[in-house]
């Protein structure tokens, strides 16, 4: 069993590597340097580590040739894997930090501890060491395979303010509109500016997200909001 040093000792490697949306990573192949997702890195260090298929699909394919998903990291976590708490998995190193695809596009992240990530995190920053703190996430992972020792207290890991995303029902309001008016300014339809933050915003939001190098998941929270020249809260 590959204990979280070694896999987080893998992982680091890689720091500065590219990331490229959709790209895929051959899992058997100890010597590539990318280009990376997110889902892509994290099931290429599970299984560099320990030789496990994780959040790949189909099930028995060649290591090679699976495409990793955080789709599929949902789907393993709860059949294969094991839950944990948001603030247990940020504070154990070696369990992984998951945001489910649901409306928008999903991202997962190993956990160094202490709120710490490497993860494949953007177009614009590559591979890096991150912090936990400030977005989004559905769950923790434990990952069959990565031996971790659990802390006996979580990390508090907060949101980070606001989040305006693609949800039942659809998030309306002022904040929705000014996003809208920004996007427009930016070239990017949101399909009109009438407050509700539907499949069409949120398109655009990913669009304006992939030219400015940022992490593409269709929300907007203080750094989207930065980039489109929208004061946050």
């Amino acid at each position: 069993m590959a204990t979280a040093l070694q896999l987080l000792t893998l992982a680091r490697k890689h720091l500065g590597e590219a990331y490229v949306l959709g790209a895929l990573a051959p899992k058997a192949n100890s010597q590539w340097r990318g280009p990376w997702d997110c889902a892509e890195f994290a099931s290429w260090c599970v299984y560099q580590a320990s030789g496990q298929i994780f959040g790949c699909r189909p099930l028995g394919g060649n290591p090679d040739t699976v495409d990793a998903y955080t789709g599929f990291w949902a789907e393993d976590a709860t059949t294969s894997g094991r839950e944990i708490a948001v603030g247990l998995a940020a504070a154990t190193p070696g369990a992984f930090l998951l945001r489910r695809p649901g409306g928008a596009i999903g991202h997962v992240a190993i956990s160094a501890g202490y709120g710490k990530t490497v993860e494949a995190h953007s177009t614009k920053r590559g591979v890096i060491e991150g912090a936990a703190a400030g977005r989004r996430w559905d769950t923790g992972v434990l990952v069959p395979g990565i031996e971790v020792r659990l802390p006996e207290a979580p990390v508090p890991v907060p949101a980070g303010g606001i989040v305006l995303r693609l949800k039942e029902p659809h998030m309306t309001g002022r904040l929705v509109r000014d996003v809208q008016r920004a996007l427009a300014a930016e070239g990017f339809s949101a399909g009109g500016v009438d407050g509700d933050f539907g499949p069409q915003t949120a398109a655009a939001v990913r669009a304006f997200q992939l030219r400015k190098g940022l992490a593409v998941d269709g929300e907007v929270g203080a750094l989207t909001a930065r980039a489109l020249g929208i004061a946050w809260y």
